[in-house]
């Protein structure tokens, strides 16, 4: 298994071993102050580690402090073409910072981002994207240009005496991702950020990024992760937690639900997700088994640790492939909850 350089981003260590961080990244205007924290609050209270934000000018930059003072968690600031923002961002304690050097001009422009980034112990996250690699690079297959495209940036920090880098190379292409990010992971032993950029929408995206991010965390290739979805970031961190919940990485709820037919007595999908709602700040590992009927739910539940099956009349509440009573519907769930806490007790 690789080990990466450790990385520290505020309070919080990525790689050399630790455990893989979840990122998402806010869509408010930065320079709305009151906006920017309450999905930052909204987005650590889901399960967020790390938080990156667009900062687009300097107003944005000088931003960051009073974002820092009403939150909690580890600032980003994504930053393109003009070094003052990112020194801006340096000075204003954000903990982080993502540039593509290629895009900030000179290396005069670098170098005094490197030297604020050292004086403050901020890391870079530099990187490439599938839609903009150089056009030097394009001959070579996709997945190394990617790669030879980070390496180069890379360099250039390292020629400033620069090493506090953390890497990421993304292709909207979930294959793609996963070469890229093993081409890497061969050269270099610097901390992995690994996604799918421009993921797309909330079914796409789960796909694609179970295809690429799955197979790489079982390479043991990721140190920190963003599942990118268009829309709502808060569904970005549900489903990077439940990845990491189904490859056995974290403590969480596994809420198992049949595939419905004619015999359901519920709306199976309805009663599901209202069980994963109640147990979403379960920090312990369980299975809970929604069935729709009792005819065979039982036995197919028989390995939940509790779970509930809908009856003609109500539901019917089992716990360690026993059932403990027939209720009506509301007071089931109670029940359940009822035996989901003694299990996380």
């Amino acid at each position: 298994m690789r080990i990466s350089k450790m990385v520290r981003i505020g309070n919080i260590e990525i790689g050399g071993g630790n455990p893989i961080t979840i990122q998402s990244m806010t869509n408010t205007d930065t320079k709305n102050v009151d906006e920017t924290v309450e999905q930052i609050n909204r987005l650590v209270q889901a399960g967020c580690e790390i938080v990156r934000v667009s900062l687009p000018d300097l107003e944005s930059a000088k931003s960051v402090r009073q974002i820092k003072a009403r939150t909690s968690v580890p600032l980003v600031g994504d930053i393109h073409f003009d070094y003052r923002i990112a020194i801006e961002a340096i000075e204003n304690g954000i903990d982080k910072v993502r540039i593509n050097p290629g895009n900030i001009g000179d290396s005069s422009k670098v170098l005094e981002i490197v030297k604020a980034a050292r004086a403050h112990n901020v890391p870079i996250r530099v990187g490439a994207n599938s839609g903009s690699l150089p056009k030097d690079l394009e001959h070579l297959p996709k997945a190394q240009a990617l790669g030879e495209a980070a390496l180069r940036e890379v360099r250039l920090l390292e020629t400033h005496g620069f090493d506090d880098i953390v890497i990421s190379v993304k292709s909207s292409d979930a294959l793609e991702t996963i070469e890229a990010n093993r081409y890497i992971a061969r050269l270099v032993s610097y901390p992995l950020h690994v996604g799918v950029t421009e993921a797309g929408t909330l079914y796409n995206s789960l796909i694609k990024s179970s295809i690429a991010l799955g197979t790489l965390i079982i390479e043991g290739l990721v140190d920190t992760m963003r599942i990118s979805i268009s829309g709502d970031p808060i569904n970005e961190v549900i489903a990077a937690k439940k990845l990491l919940t189904f490859l056995h990485l974290r403590q969480g709820p596994d809420v198992v639900a049949c595939p419905t037919c004619a015999r359901a007595e519920f709306d199976v999908e309805k009663v599901a997700l209202e069980v994963e709602e109640k147990l979403a700040k379960v920090g312990k590992k369980i299975t809970v088994s929604v069935l729709g009927c009792v005819v065979n739910g039982i036995g197919e539940g028989k390995e939940a640790d509790v779970g509930i099956a809908g009856t003609k009349g109500g539901v019917v509440v089992f716990y360690k492939g026993h059932i403990v009573g027939t209720y009506p519907y509301d007071e089931g769930i109670a029940k359940l909850e009822e035996y989901v806490n003694q299990l996380v007790k």
